[in-house]
């Protein structure tokens, strides 16, 4: 017995070893074919042959290299525990690239997997953020979600929880999983969740003519009695719906990791404990916070709003419309605006970004948009206005006033302004029913690179034909 230590493995061993069995499969399948060769010959007599005395493989070269190559990525995953880190949605996205996978070098690897390692925090409370917002809206609310508040809902209801990989059974999993991430504790493995379902099926029984019949041969157990998970009660039932009560621990822990991730004083909710004249002495500076717009949500907004590139094979198809970005900043969207080919217009009351829009022959004026007389004259207004507590509503009502009657503004706003606030809905009760929703959540994180990982949406407004009183 070697009294030596085992060293761990390594990202650049694992590297090594890709690399070392990668030059090696050429004389491996070589040698496969030798010894198939040299059995087949080992079963005659004279080189006389009867019947096939075996299958012989197929062995494709580039499948092998690719299936090597997908088990140094998932190797090197694995040994970096990055499940305990990623959300399940970048855990989704990496099992997606890994059917083709680029080449395996520390490069690859260090770009890859990198930021988890250096932003691993963020990525652990985005993943609790990504797995709660679609639970309840509570969870997108910044009036509840605040450190101190006691809002939250106390259980959650998940359907189509059935066996192995439901949908249900997947948002169970990720749940549970991205608590226990916050937590610091073991993640719960497919296997052990699909046991504890099996053993509350068990135990579970059903009416049937009058009786109560299990719903297995095993012997009948209290079926009142949930099962109980860390610091959670989690009940089957037969309609497939699973139900989670978190107890007072885990409430807290899920209350301070979004209020974490969001912010515990956040920008776009209203700040209940200041004074009232103290917050109206800083209304003007937050009024004019300035979150640039990501790629991903300008692409977004301007689909939204149909802002189409022209279409090469129907060049006379495309009307170049008249838009208006108010607050445009430093031109961001309006880049994006000129690319696809319509004619853009801005105001920004910040001289130097103004400065900069400019310098990208944008036609922008310095102004504070709220006090530009409206002009109902631009086919498309896109727009992203200040978050801060209500003064959104402010703009986007200033901003509908310069829409054609049939236009449409689309805006980038906080997720409280469709959760909490109801401020637009006047504007919203006008809306055509053909024309399908009016909000859409944006993804967890979408103003990250900005500064704030506050919850976004995008709000899609048309202008009737014949605007009402209130709009108009």
């Amino acid at each position: 017995m070697s009294n030596q230590l085992t060293l761990p493995t390594t990202v650049a061993d694992m590297v090594q070893e890709y690399q070392d069995k990668d030059a090696e499969i050429t004389a491996r399948i070589e040698a496969v074919n030798e010894a198939v060769n040299a059995l087949r010959l080992g079963a005659t007599v004279q080189g006389v042959y009867a019947d096939r005395p075996f299958e012989e493989p197929r062995i494709d070269e580039r499948t092998v290299r690719k299936n090597l190559l997908k088990s140094g990525w998932k190797a090197i995953y694995q040994r970096l525990e990055i499940e305990r880190i990623a959300s399940a949605k970048d855990q989704a996205e990496f099992a997606r690239h890994l059917e083709s996978p680029p080449e395996l070098t520390i490069e690859n690897a260090v770009a890859t997997f990198r930021d988890y390692f250096e932003n691993t925090r963020f990525h652990i409370l985005r993943g609790l953020a990504e797995a709660f917002v679609d639970l309840d809206p509570a969870y997108k609310s910044h009036s509840r979600v605040k450190v101190g508040k006691d809002k939250l809902p106390k259980r959650i209801i998940l359907s189509n929880v059935g066996g192995y990989g439901s949908y249900g059974m997947t948002r169970l999993e990720n749940v549970l999983n991205a608590v226990a991430s916050v937590r610091g504790q073991p993640l719960l493995s497919r296997a052990e969740l699909n046991f504890m379902h099996a053993e509350s099926r068990a135990c579970r029984s059903f009416s049937f003519d009058g009786r109560e019949v299990p719903a297995y041969t095993r012997e009948l157990k209290n079926t009142t009695e949930p099962l109980q998970y860390r610091d959670c009660e989690i009940r089957f039932f037969q309609n497939g719906n699973a139900h989670v009560h978190f107890g007072k621990i885990a409430l807290t822990d899920i209350n301070r990791g979004l209020a974490e991730f969001y912010g515990d004083v956040l920008p776009d909710a209203e700040d209940d404990d200041a004074p009232t004249a103290k917050r109206a002495s800083t209304d003007v500076a937050k009024d004019l916070q300035y979150y640039p717009s990501p790629a991903a949500v300008i692409t977004e907004a301007l689909d939204r709003a149909g802002i189409y590139k022209p279409d090469p094979y129907r060049p006379d198809a495309h009307t170049a419309k008249r838009v208006l970005e108010p607050s445009c900043g430093d031109g961001r969207i309006l880049d994006e605006i000129a690319k696809r080919g319509h004619v853009g217009f801005g105001y920004e009351i910040h001289a130097e970004r103004a400065r900069q829009a400019r310098q990208k022959n944008h036609a922008v004026q310095v102004a504070n948009f709220l006090e530009v007389p409206p002009s109902p004259e631009f086919d498309v207004v896109v727009m992203n206005p200040p978050f801060y507590g209500r003064h959104y509503a402010k703009h986007v009502r200033h901003a509908y006033r310069f829409l054609k009657p049939g236009g449409v503004l689309v805006a980038i706003l906080p997720a409280t302004a469709e959760y909490d606030h109801n401020e637009l809905d006047d504007l919203k009760s006008d809306q055509p029913r053909y024309r399908g929703e009016t909000w859409r959540d944006l993804p967890v994180g979408s103003f990250a690179e900005s500064g704030t990982n506050v919850p976004t949406g995008i709000l899609q407004l048309f202008k009737p034909e014949q605007a009402s009183a209130a709009a108009a």
